[in-house]
């Protein structure tokens, strides 16, 4: 255990911290499988449209925050983006 306040102080914030982002990327996969969902179950394209948009609002807010790096969303949203267009050929 910590011995000096400053420690004790760090100690509370970071527990504080980890929480807020826990909380946050949970959120932030519950919008990406909203979107995956969407996809694969056929939804019309307008539906998966406002799922990606959300999922993307969600991912710049994480990257935002220093949750996600900004090469990770763009990753996901690239994926998403080409198995949409691969689902509107089919």
């Amino acid at each position: 255990m910590a011995n000096h306040k400053s420690s004790k102080k760090r100690i509370i914030r970071n527990e504080k911290k980890r929480l807020e982002n826990k909380s946050r990327m949970s959120k932030i996969r519950t919008f990406v499988k909203r979107v995956s969902e969407a996809i694969s179950g056929g939804k019309d394209k307008a539906e998966v449209q406002k799922a990606l948009s959300e999922a993307n609002s969600q991912l710049a807010k994480g990257v935002k925050k220093g949750i996600v790096s900004k090469k990770k969303m763009a990753r996901t949203m690239s994926k998403f983006a080409h198995k949409l267009n691969d689902a509107d050929k089919k």
